[in-house]
């Protein structure tokens, strides 16, 4: 899905949710500059998808028109097909990454992470056959995970498992260096990045 219209979706379904929405307000829900917010809001008026009416010489109202209705509903449908489309190739990418661990036998697993690209990692492992011993994550709220308690990452240790997944889309250098200066071999870490 394109950048930009995902902005719209955002920017409608938030004129849909509330009301009284101010630029200033929008702005800091969507973390974007103030006049990058004036210009997205003029876009869609333009379009026909909302009608800016003035309150007060100060105060401005943005309504959502029927345009612009249909336009989040369409949005909205290839937001859910892209991000399916997103969910089921990752998936595969996952298969291919994890597939030979599953090779190896069944070793002895941990899962180092506790968001999305654990749970799918997660999802894969069990898929596979491979089943988590532990869950690791720095996030201290975080008691559970999927039914796991989520350990300290000070306890992941060389013998915790024997292969520690780093469960993060993003390249995560310092995350292996920490678990390598926690004694834990690089044959023992796996990341999702070469």
């Amino acid at each position: 899905m394109e950048r930009e219209a995902l902005r719209d979706l955002e920017i409608l379904a938030e004129l849909a949710r509330c009301d009284e929405v101010t630029q200033r307000g929008l702005a800091a829900r969507l973390g974007i500059a103030l006049g990058l917010t004036n210009l997205y809001l003029k876009r869609l008026a333009r379009k026909g998808y909302i009608k800016i009416t003035s309150i007060s010489p100060r105060r401005v109202r943005y309504l959502l028109t029927a345009r612009g209705m249909a336009q989040k509903t369409r949005l909205t449908y290839e937001y859910m097909d892209y991000s399916r489309q997103l969910y089921r190739e990752t998936r595969m990418a996952l298969r291919q990454k994890l597939r030979p661990l599953a090779q190896r036998g069944r070793p002895d697993v941990a899962l180092y992470g506790t968001e999305e690209a654990a749970e799918l990692a997660f999802l894969t492992l069990r898929e596979l056959g491979l089943d988590v011993k532990a869950v690791f994550g720095e996030d201290a709220a975080a008691k559970t995970f999927l039914g796991l308690p989520v350990h300290p990452v000070s306890e992941l240790t060389p013998g915790a498992a024997e292969l520690v997944i780093v469960a993060s889309f993003a390249p995560a250098p310092g995350v292996v260096a920490r678990l390598r200066a926690q004694g834990l071999s690089a044959a023992q870490i796996v990341t999702f990045h070469a």
